[in-house]
């Protein structure tokens, strides 16, 4: 499958989970509901990924963690924030490269709609 139609995949099911549940709630509650639809359309997950910080030749296990990788490919990062704000922006562009990934989606669900919260970079 291409990045282009994973990416479309994910945008669909998150949308479906923000039309059902609306904004203001809990990140958590978001990344539950998003991990049950993307399994349902048939892509493979997996959630809360460490990402360990290389320095110096030296890993090391800071506590970041992806919220959803999709398909080995498409980091997810989930906020339910006010705004998106640069450390946001800084900790996707973060994940992508300390995980040798290079497409990244950055959602905020704290929105009246979800595509102004959607957020694609490339690394």
């Amino acid at each position: 499958m291409l990045t282009n139609q994973i990416t479309s995949q994910i945008i669909a099911s998150a949308i479906n989970v923000h039309r059902i549940l609306g904004p203001g709630l809990l990140e958590s509650a978001y990344e539950e509901c998003l991990a049950f639809e993307l399994k349902k359309s048939g892509l493979q997950i997996e959630r809360q990924i460490p990402v360990p910080i290389i320095f110096k030749d030296i890993k090391l296990e800071c506590g970041y963690r992806i919220d959803i990788l999709v398909e080995n490919t498409v980091v997810i990062e989930l906020k339910s924030v006010d705004a998106l704000a640069p450390i946001h922006e800084a900790q996707i562009l973060t994940y992508l490269k300390f995980s040798n990934k290079k497409i990244g989606l950055l959602m905020n669900f704290n929105v009246t709609l979800l595509k102004n919260g959607i957020k694609r970079y490339c690394f």
